[in-house]
């Protein structure tokens, strides 16, 4: 197949590719993937253990369903996520037996889109990540393309066209074998609690497969805006376009709501602007907060990971402080190793925040009432929890910045 790619296939087309998705070894490498990412189960109840459990006779009799044309996925189950803005955002979840389906079809068929998308794309692919858009962003303010189109498109796993993406697809492919499956997937029912319903649009968040078909729908906008010269950096449905003027930002947002409406998606109203990211607030990006030469971790950001430390901290944990240390700074770093390219004073806030949890705990188990502040901080100063070994996201990043300084 990576020799095909390479010198092309005849008719510019796929016209045998579905023995990659149902023989064995495609699929245990599809198990892999879906158990190395966990997740609970869909409507079927089986869990990533149940199907571990007799994993190969199960491997073995998907390969057959799909080898002889009986595979039917289930239905998937709707689930509600609390996003940072408090809101809820759905979530479908296939069964694991769909997921590894998926996940085998998916390894067959992205090495062909993949070789055509678009450089300035850089969510759900393979060697490129959050970081690597981040960096673009960075890069594109630094050499003056201040003026910024802030993109938010509505709705937009679950505004797709369907049949337009599968003729997007059919560009490539004509495998009508792999085709059927695809759409099989696009034709899944929903069940929400008691109610069960086949959308007329869009692929469900939470699929294994949506995000490969979510960019496969999005790159001719791609190739059209780089085309024109606009300078698009696109992360699945969140994208900025750096521009140098207002005239030009005008511009290419007219452009890029065209394109868009042309594919049956629509910018959202309130969410969608032109700013000029030298004057506060800025714009968002991928987690992150764009101000002139600054880069903060934007405030949903900054409450999330609150959220998660008031989990681990509760003043009636019974838990030793030690062992509350350690599951705090499990948390503590994993945030700080996507933030820490932030501007210096970012993280102070969130440390003086932290230990005050943890001395409300030492508080409430002295026999006093209330947070932790005021004489405590002599009670129970900084040094005490740092020799107890507690991450201090200041210091990493002051250690981060004289690290980097060093280099150069």
């Amino acid at each position: 197949m990576l020799e095909a790619l390479e010198r092309g296939v005849n008719g510019g087309k796929w016209h045998s590719l579905f023995d990659k998705v149902y023989r064995e070894e495609s699929l245990r490498a599809g198990w892999n993937q879906v158990e190395e990412r966990k997740g609970t189960g869909g409507i079927d109840r089986m869990s990533i253990d149940m199907f571990r459990a007799r994993c190969d006779k199960r491997l073995q009799r998907l390969s057959e369903q799909l080898r002889e044309g009986t595979y039917e996925p289930r239905a998937v189950k709707r689930v509600w996520i609390p996003k940072a803005t408090g809101k809820l955002r759905p979530l479908g979840i296939p069964t694991i037996i769909d997921r590894v389906v998926q996940a085998s079809l998916r390894n067959a068929i992205e090495p062909i889109f993949e070789r055509k998308f678009a450089d300035c794309s850089y969510g759900f692919r393979p060697g490129r990540g959050c970081k690597d858009a981040l960096r673009q962003v960075d890069a594109g303010l630094k050499r003056g393309r201040t003026w910024v189109v802030d993109v938010d498109i509505e709705q937009y796993f679950d505004s797709i066209d369907k049949q337009r993406l599968m003729t997007e697809v059919a560009t490539e492919i004509a495998d009508g074998s792999v085709l059927d499956l695809i759409e099989t997937f696009l034709e899944q029912d929903v069940i929400d609690g008691m109610k069960r319903w086949r959308p007329e649009r869009g692929t469900p968040q939470g699929a294994v497969i949506s995000p490969l078909l979510a960019n496969i729908y999005l790159h001719p906008v791609d190739v059209a805006m780089t085309a024109e010269g606009y300078e698009l950096i696109r992360y699945a449905d969140d994208m900025v376009i750096l521009c140098g003027s207002r005239d030009e930002a005008d511009r290419a947002l007219g452009r890029l709501g065209a394109l868009l409406e042309a594919r049956g998606l629509r910018l959202h109203p309130t969410k969608t602007r032109v700013v000029d990211s030298t004057v506060r607030p800025g714009f968002e990006f991928l987690g992150y907060q764009f101000f002139g030469r600054y880069r903060y971790p934007r405030p949903s950001s900054g409450k999330k990971l609150r959220d998660s430390i008031r989990e681990k901290t509760p003043r009636k944990s019974g838990e030793s402080l030690p062992e509350i240390i350690q599951r705090v700074n499990a948390t503590l770093r994993g945030w700080f190793a996507y933030f820490k390219h932030s501007s210096w004073g970012a993280f102070k806030a969130i440390d003086q925040w932290v230990r005050m949890r943890l001395r409300s705990i030492l508080r409430k188990r002295s026999g006093r009432r209330g947070r932790g502040r005021g004489d405590d901080h002599h009670r129970w100063p900084n040094a005490y929890f740092l020799q107890l070994g507690l991450f201090s996201l200041h210091e990493q990043h002051q250690l981060l910045r004289q690290s980097v300084k060093s280099a150069h």
